[in-house]
């Protein structure tokens, strides 16, 4: 398996992921195209996630299964509630892709506020971006809005607040 750090190609190249089929041509990164076809290549929509960094929850039974993993290992889970067509959840995407391989220590999810909606609501989800921050299952922070930034800040404070109470 090699590894390597998968970057969106929308931040390094502009929006061609979304223009042509392949981009592992006009990109140094390895992309959501490499050795796909087209059609895997275009549903990805120029997001790439490593395995195990950011994880999609798409169902409640993997919900289920991050918040239990979460709690038993002592992790913060982080909550991107975002939307297929938002341009700020796009804009934010790689930079949460690289807070997940930066803090280790915390859990990144994201869920799609179409695809989970009852579940998004009961949340207080108004708006997308939202990302919450979770220890035991419990809210300690919220960030509404798609601030880059911001984003970086509080999950930054949070770690360092898990880091104080280790």
């Amino acid at each position: 398996m090699i590894q390597a750090r998968i970057w969106s190609c929308r931040k390094l190249m502009g929006n061609h992921c979304t223009r042509i089929p392949c981009c592992k041509k006009v990109c140094s990164c390895i992309c959501c195209c490499s050795g796909r076809n087209k059609t895997q290549a275009w549903s990805q929509k120029g997001s790439c996630f490593i395995k195990g960094k950011v994880h999609p929850v798409s169902r409640m039974e993997k919900w289920e299964e991050k918040i239990t993993e979460a709690n038993r290992q002592g992790k913060i889970l982080v909550v991107n509630f975002k939307a297929s067509w938002c341009l700020p959840c796009k804009k934010i995407a790689p930079i949460y892709q690289e807070l997940a391989s930066t803090y280790t220590s915390m859990i990144f999810v994201t869920i799609d506020v179409e695809e989970l909606a009852e579940f998004s609501h009961e949340w207080n989800v108004d708006a997308t971006p939202t990302v919450v921050f979770l220890k035991d299952g419990r809210q300690m922070d919220k960030l509404v809005g798609g601030d880059a930034a911001e984003l970086q800040k509080k999950t930054a404070a949070v770690a360092d607040l898990l880091l104080r109470q280790s």
